[in-house]
């Protein structure tokens, strides 16, 4: 019986990781990875500023889709089979051990990438995995035979039994996916900062707080929430409660053309009636002091002026000649403040987009097209995105195991199989 051929396209992480996975299950298997750049694993290199998030030390599956705001229900029963502590337990057997960040992250000890992406290149090279790089895809029909039949851009074709489609967020795999008859759900941006036109804002440029609640507001549309530490910006807003409220309104905003009001709560650990009475008891206490200098809450001085000319107090003015009136704004102004977003900015890491194969079209115990069997999907390509903090490298370790492990079982896993864990 001849062996096995399986090319994945696409040298990303989901691509290694569905490569390995594959050759490991079925070493007689000729497993082939194309890549279309020179050098392979390029975001996992940039990723986490060069740190690499490998995970998130989030260990029930339960808690893990919590953290996808779209593939979460697909990945339930996927993360039953391979999720956060069986990626640890892989690293550290082909010697990365991860460490364990105060907010869940977890890198290599090394905090070095080279050191995730020398792993796969070498676990790939032990598990004979053929590696090709500068070799771009052209197109990929399905032959009479039920070979897969690809063509690059060199001339050069090769066929296979089954095939792996690993090509991230690139319109190449997209185009593959839908003349295979896949819907595409439209690709859009996740994981960016806020644009918001105000100077003085701007100004306020590296300030940072921790906690504060947002609220995304869009004409028509529910609201959506995020708490956590925000980062003033020269263009606007980041940090990651920024980042995550992106990523659950990508969207939102996206169809709202980026523009949407914002609320912010800076001190979302206190009731608003609390608030104004912090407030009353300052003005008490210093009648005479400049409110400026005076400000009765926990947060920084430069944020706290800037607040206060918003409701229109001066530097000048003292607590004593504090209207109701403006208190009353003042405490709005803490909890509730509006700003209005104008645009989208660009996030060193945005290379998250929502938006892929459609997730009801995939067998997630396999990762198998329920329309073409034989084809197989892991990570960006499919519909599936995480918010910030390694989730969506989880989602693509964890999709492309469980394609590599289907696609080298001798049994084509999922044909005419049914059943789904969507």
């Amino acid at each position: 019986m001849l062996p096995l051929k399986i090319v994945v396209i696409g040298g990303g992480a989901a691509g290694f990781f569905g490569a390995i996975a594959c050759a490991k299950v079925n070493p007689q298997a000729q497993v082939t990875l194309l890549e279309a750049s020179r050098q392979p694993l390029a975001k996992v290199r940039i990723s986490g500023g060069g740190r690499c998030n490998v995970t998130h030390a989030c260990f029930e599956p339960s808690g893990l889709v919590q953290n996808y705001p779209r593939g979460g229900k697909a990945l339930r029963g996927a993360f039953s089979r391979f999720q956060a502590k069986d990626t640890v337990t892989w690293f550290a057997l082909h010697g990365v051990p991860l460490k364990t960040e105060a907010d869940g992250r977890m890198f290599p000890i090394t905090d070095s990438s080279e050191t995730v992406v020398n792993c796969l290149m070498k676990a790939a090279k032990a598990a004979g995995v053929e590696l090709c790089t500068g070799t771009p895809v052209v197109s990929v029909k399905r032959l009479p035979s039920k070979e897969f039949e690809i063509i690059l851009k060199s001339g050069e074709i090769k066929k296979c039994d089954r095939l792996l489609l690993a090509t991230g967020s690139n319109p190449v795999g997209y185009r593959i996916a839908q003349e295979f008859g896949h819907q595409i759900e439209p690709p859009v941006p996740s994981l960016f900062t806020f644009n918001i036109k105000d100077p003085h804002l701007r100004a306020l440029a590296g300030v940072s707080v921790n906690p504060v609640r947002l609220r995304l507001s869009v004409p028509e549309k529910p609201q959506l929430e995020q708490t956590g530490p925000l980062l003033i910006t020269h263009w606007g807003l980041s940090g990651p409660a920024v980042l995550k409220l992106s990523a659950w309104g990508a969207r939102l905003l996206h169809e709202n053309r980026y523009q949407a009001t914002l609320s912010i709560n800076w001190l979302p650990d206190l009731q608003h009636e609390l608030v104004r009475q912090k407030i009353l008891a300052v003005k008490t206490e210093w009648p005479n002091k400049a409110i400026a200098l005076h400000r009765g809450v926990d947060l920084p001085h430069r944020l706290w002026q800037y607040i206060i000319t918003r409701v229109g107090i001066t530097m000048e003015d003292r607590w004593a000649g504090l209207s109701n009136k403006t208190l009353n704004r003042l405490v709005q102004e803490l909890t509730q403040g509006q700003h209005l977003i104008t645009g989208k900015g660009v996030f060193k890491e945005e290379f998250v987009t929502c938006g892929g194969v459609n997730l009801k079209e995939v067998n997630f115990k396999t990762m198998e097209s329920k329309l073409v069997p034989g084809l197989y999907f892991a990570g960006e390509i499919l519909d599936i995105d995480g918010i910030t903090g390694g989730f969506n490298f989880q989602s693509a370790w964890t999709t492309a195991y469980l394609a590599g492990n289907a696609m080298g079982d001798g049994e084509m896993g999922g044909w005419g199989d049914k059943e789904n864990d969507n």
